[in-house]
């Protein structure tokens, strides 16, 4: 019998992509779409879910066809997606009432700045774990029941559906038959109750939303129905689903309190799994579902960092730097040493822990022998100093869950540098582990989907078959560490135009 082989759907914000892996967590063959975005009006952002699903079995057949492996060899498909875009449906037609709204959006603040006004956003984070912020799926979909013409009453009548993405494939894969999300991307829609694990009536009421829209809740290893056999060649079964970062939590195989990581791209994604305790933050960190296994609930908090390889790309793009990422950290590495320079890149805010939309950017401790050495080596520092503000926060929140033994699992452009991954581990004093494979979102999608259909065992098997890390050690003494993030703070502090 040949080797099982696991097809992964990376459905992501800017492209989807399909990698397919062996049992031991090596990619074989992928392909990938981009996808069109569209701003039709200031901080609103759309995609077309057609093309969405048009793409995803584009990706998925070119992949298989690929990698040469017949069709057959194919065990499981897993999902994950960009979390909180979400997009509602005809029932009977299969058809989208309005494009697909992206979790970028921003168009309902006003909503969720009236909900604050009104008291309700110390509930909502009880029951969700969540802050009221457009960013998530509850308000997106509460806009679309009030601003489509006649979607509300539809909606009543039970003629529509909504769903994130991975709810609207598994549809369209499955022709309709499954209309499922799991864990992980029902703890971020603002509707969810995390500890209770079930649709929350009580937000169902304050947004107004008919429970008959929502789709059914699974474990992230679960049976999701298989494909329309004329899609992809054959039947194949959908067995794993996540969101993004959650499915990088595993794929990064933190699946035991303490154990955490950091996605590093346009901003900065960094979970740490706190087990079977759902912590309320004190630091304005998202309290998250990471897993759910057998019936069995894992939590997380989040942090978010908006700007991270951003910095990098404004020192290209705004200050003519020609050579993009590499040619900028050859710069940062020929800085002086103690220069005292400190960029805060809060060019569209900062995010957690300070949470201050307002704040803008800055660069502070110039002199007249500052060059772009120095401004780029604080932007690469800028990464490290907001990833330490988190792990105090994290620090702060799960105390038990974050032991002497913890390390930060890094992925994503910017972790492509063994300079700045030790950087960051002297910065932050944590150790660092550089994945040496970067898609670790698609690998932790398709090692769910390995647990669902058997090829693993136990979920410490399929959290064993991923490639190994390369560790970094802080080597920077504890006086110049804090040193640095003394100097981070006042910086912060300088920008902050609340607290």
């Amino acid at each position: 019998m040949a080797e099982p082989l696991i097809l992964a759907l990376d459905q992501g914000t800017t492209s989807t992509r399909a990698i397919l892996f062996d049992a031991q967590g090596h990619a074989l063959a992928e392909a990938g779409r981009p996808l069109e975005q569209f701003y039709p009006a200031d901080g609103w952002v759309e995609h077309d879910a057609n093309e969405i699903f048009a793409t995803s079995v584009a990706v998925m057949k070119e992949a298989i066809e690929t990698s040469g492996r017949p069709i057959e060899d194919v065990t499981a498909i897993g999902i994950t997606n960009q979390r909180e875009t979400v997009v509602i449906w005809d029932k009977a037609t299969g058809e989208p009432i309005h494009r697909a709204i992206v979790w970028q959006d921003r168009r309902t603040a006003s909503t969720c700045e009236q909900l604050r006004r009104a008291g309700h956003e110390a509930r909502v984070t009880e029951i969700t774990g969540l802050l009221l912020d457009p960013y998530f799926s509850g308000t997106k979909i509460a806009w679309l029941l009030g601003d489509v013409p006649g979607a509300r009453a539809r909606a009543q009548a039970g003629e529509l559906l909504v769903g994130t993405m991975d709810t609207w494939v598994i549809w369209k894969l499955t022709g309709g038959k499954v209309h499922a999300t799991d864990a992980t991307n029902a703890s971020r829609t603002l509707l969810f109750d995390i500890r209770k694990q079930r649709w929350s009536q009580e937000l169902l009421q304050l947004l107004d939303v008919p429970a008959s829209l929502l789709p059914d809740v699974r474990d992230c290893a679960a049976d999701y129905g298989q494909t329309d056999a004329a899609l992809l060649g054959r039947a194949i079964p959908i067995r794993g689903v996540a969101g993004d970062q959650q499915a990088a939590l595993m794929g990064q195989g933190c699946i035991r309190p303490g154990e955490m990581k950091a996605t590093y791209g346009t901003g900065c994604f960094m979970l740490i799994n706190t087990g079977e305790a759902a912590p309320l933050s004190r630091a304005k960190l998202l309290t998250t579902v990471a897993a759910r296994l057998n019936g069995k609930t894992t939590y997380a908090l989040e942090g978010s960092i908006f700007i991270a390889g951003a910095a990098l790309q404004w020192i290209n793009e705004g200050l003519n730097v020609p050579g993009g990422g590499s040619a900028i950290e050859a710069l940062a590495q020929s800085a002086k040493e103690d220069h005292g320079v400190v960029m805060v890149p809060a060019f569209t805010g900062l995010g957690a822990p300070w949470w201050d939309a307002e704040a803008r950017g800055a660069l502070f401790g110039l002199t007249r022998d500052t060059t772009l050495a120095e401004i780029s080596q604080a932007a690469f520092d800028a990464c490290a100093l907001q990833t330490r503000d988190l792990v105090e926060a994290m620090r702060a929140d799960a105390p038990n869950a974050f032991g002497e033994a913890v390390e930060i699992r890094i992925d994503g452009g910017m972790s492509r540098s063994s300079w700045f991954s030790q950087r960051l581990a002297d910065l932050t004093g944590v150790p660092v582990g550089r994945a040496t494979y970067q898609e670790t979102t698609a690998l932790g999608a398709a090692l769910f989907a390995g647990l669902g259909v058997g090829v693993y065992a136990t979920v410490e098997a399929a959290a064993a078959a991923r490639p190994a890390t390369e560790r970094h050690d802080p080597k920077l003494d504890g006086h110049g560490r804090e040193a640095a993030y003394a100097r981070w703070l006042d910086a912060v502090a300088r920008v902050r135009t609340e607290g």
